[in-house]
């Protein structure tokens, strides 16, 4: 999407990053940096002097979320190597100790706050997405030859749209809810259950839209031929290309749209 849009490089460059460096935002300019090596589109003459924020804030956005997920692997880790029952046994000490070792809050927290993280990819996605169906930079309105008498990659943005809607509901913390029960004893509870379920609601839906975008950007970057990306993602288009052709005029596109999500998320 970036070099379907035209974007600059210059928000991707290490040093620039260094003068904020959290982790994720690091990893994240390195990745693309390296996806794009040897690109004629990226390094071609720009005639804007900034991108809009979907472009240009990657690093910041989606690192953010790279460290979110961080953070809740940290906590899935000591919480799957620790003793979460009650009474926990004590042999050393000869001692048995009733707490609250079984209080899901720890992993509750977590799950929400990476629910909150997918969906940020997900509107980044879906707000790139609308960029390039924009008619800006050159680039055919909703990425049709013939745009007016075909609505071209409409359909699947109104799709992209409704899906992050949706997530921004998911989103909703979990583990700020209680009830109680047991006659009042167990009277603080976690829904760490839902916080997880909900968690792999929205990491699902993330899925399609990144598969959608991934959809508009192959059918994109035909209008910037005959430039070529690199060799990495130029592999990645002729694979795909043999799944989806480029397309000249309207179609049912939900096929489409399954596979492209297949394609960049094998199962």
């Amino acid at each position: 999407s970036l070099e379907v849009f035209d974007g600059r490089m210059e928000p991707f460059e290490e040093s620039l990053h260094t003068a904020r460096p959290h982790r994720g935002q690091l990893s994240i300019a390195a990745d693309i940096r390296e996806w794009l090596v040897g690109s004629e589109l990226a390094r071609s003459e720009k005639k804007h002097v900034q991108d809009p924020y979907v472009f240009r804030c990657i690093p910041q956005v989606l690192g953010a979320s790279r460290d979110a997920l961080h953070y809740a692997l940290g906590v899935l880790e000591t919480e799957i190597n620790s003793a979460t029952d009650n009474p926990i046994l004590l042999p050393e000490e000869d001692r048995i100790l009733s707490g609250g070792h079984f209080h899901g809050q720890p992993l509750a927290l977590a799950l929400d706050f990476l629910a909150i993280a997918m969906a940020e990819v997900g509107s980044l996605s879906e707000r790139r997405g609308y960029k390039l169906l924009s008619g800006q930079r050159g680039l055919p309105p909703f990425l049709t030859p013939e745009p007016g008498l075909n609505s071209g990659f409409m359909i699947p943005q109104y799709t992209a749209a409704s899906i992050v809607s949706q997530n921004k509901q998911l989103c909703t913390p979990a583990s700020v809810d209680s009830i109680d029960s047991s006659n009042g004893q167990e009277d603080h509870v976690s829904m760490g259950a839902n916080a997880a379920t909900k968690m792999h609601r929205v990491t699902e839906n993330v899925k399609t839209v990144i598969a959608i975008e991934w959809l508009m950007a192959a059918q994109g970057i035909a209008f910037r031929r005959p430039a070529r990306t690199s060799e990495k993602l130029e592999q990645q288009l002729s694979a795909y290309r043999k799944l989806v052709p480029f397309l000249e005029k309207d179609v049912f596109l939900q096929p489409y749209m399954q596979t492209a999500r297949v394609f960049v998320f094998p199962k």
